[in-house]
């Protein structure tokens, strides 16, 4: 019987020194959605966070309503937040976490990103593309509110996850997208180490002097037909930019097109025209990029400026986007800077000169680097 009770009180002793736990699909969920937030909590757990937002949230006590209403930041709490981390010196950021408008700015559009997620898919908010975007269940429903009440449970039972060491709120909203399988974000990450390696490698010797663009962009057009892997516009424009790349244009083919259109599909558009790439016209695979996230005309070219800087690609020379007459007169309209201004808030880049119906140049803007978790499907 001693040797009983010995060997429980030594397993509650190791219990009770137990290291945490790290969940690294939430790691990597958290780092694409909040870089500016996990690397002020990796240099001093829990210091931003304002103590009255700790007694609001604990004087919840798990209850659904107000425990989501507390985690919400308010415009104060952001301000005071994201000034704080302004004063913090350069080298306690990532290059990633550093956008051109500051560390103040990237800091508040996160926690505002953050509130989002909390308000579509813990209050039922409706989201910016509700065609498209949402909670898997009816907001409202007894799935809905069962959904959300097990992912309040899951971010209480992840608080010491060293991974999402800040607040509260920053579970919280990771596992309310973990509860709709909202991982979209980091559906193909590494990105560039395990989809885009060769093309990488590849650009390290460009002399980009030799080609008159540094990529052809092509952004997605997805089918109406769910079981269609790629629409008929999808494929002229893959030819468009096959007769691009013969004519020795440019280096590299920028694909961009996610798994959207129409709901429900299973294929995502910047892979299916890489296949058809090169399996119909035989343009080799390091000289393909693909970018598999963007989900809207706007984040596709925002999207496809990363995959530039990724590439090393001078940023003071242009690209040439060739896609569908519509489209390509969509792009250079005032709807869709409107649109960009609107959604983005900035333009991606320049919308340049028209060279035929289907091609325009453009020139990309190092504001499409910054991370925005209002989308939280691509930020």
């Amino acid at each position: 019987m001693i040797k009983k009770i010995i060997a429980v009180s030594l397993l509650l002793a190791q219990q009770a020194y137990a290291a945490p736990v790290r969940d690294q699909h939430w790691a990597r969920l958290a780092n694409q959605l909040f870089p500016a937030l996990v690397d002020m909590g990796a240099a001093r757990p829990g210091a931003a966070m304002p103590v009255e937002r700790r007694i609001r949230i604990d004087a919840c006590k798990q209850e659904v309503a107000c425990l989501l209403n507390a985690s919400l930041w308010t415009d104060a709490e952001i301000d005071a937040v994201a000034a704080t981390a302004a004063k913090a010196p350069a080298a306690s950021w990532r290059k990633a976490t550093l956008a051109d408008d500051g560390v103040k700015a990237q800091v508040s559009r996160e926690l505002r990103g953050l509130n989002s997620i909390i308000q579509v898919y813990g209050q039922g908010s409706a989201p910016r593309y509700p065609l498209v975007d949402g909670p898997i269940d009816v907001p409202g429903s007894l799935l809905f509110n069962a959904a959300v009440k097990d992912a309040i449970a899951l971010a209480k039972a992840s608080e010491d996850d060293p991974a999402l060491p800040l607040d509260p709120s920053l579970p919280l909203a990771i596992a309310l997208l973990d509860a709709n399988d909202r991982a979209d974000a980091i559906a193909f990450e590494p990105l560039d180490l395990a989809h885009n390696g060769a093309a990488l490698g590849r650009s390290q010797i460009i002399d980009w002097k030799l080609f008159r663009y540094t990529a052809i962009i092509i952004p997605g057009i997805g089918p109406e037909n769910v079981g269609m892997a790629l629409s008929t516009r999808g494929k002229w424009n893959v030819r468009l930019a096959a007769k691009r790349y013969a004519d020795g244009e440019a280096p590299f083919i920028i694909l961009s097109g996610a798994s959207v259109h129409p709901k429900g599909t299973r294929f995502v558009e910047a892979v299916e025209m890489r296949k058809a790439l090169i399996e119909r016209f035989g343009v080799p695979a390091e000289s393909i990029i693909i970018e598999p996230y963007a989900r809207h005309t706007t984040t596709n070219l925002r999207n496809v400026t990363r995959r530039l800087v990724a590439l090393g690609a001078p940023m003071d020379k242009d690209s040439l986007i060739v896609t569908y007459t519509n489209q390509s007169r969509y792009i250079e309209s005032q709807e869709f800077a409107s649109r960009n201004l609107k959604e983005l808030g900035y333009m991606p880049g320049t919308v340049g000169s028209r060279l035929s119906p289907t091609e325009l140049t453009f020139r990309p803007s190092a504001k499409s680097l910054r991370i925005d978790p209002l989308d939280p499907l691509d930020p």
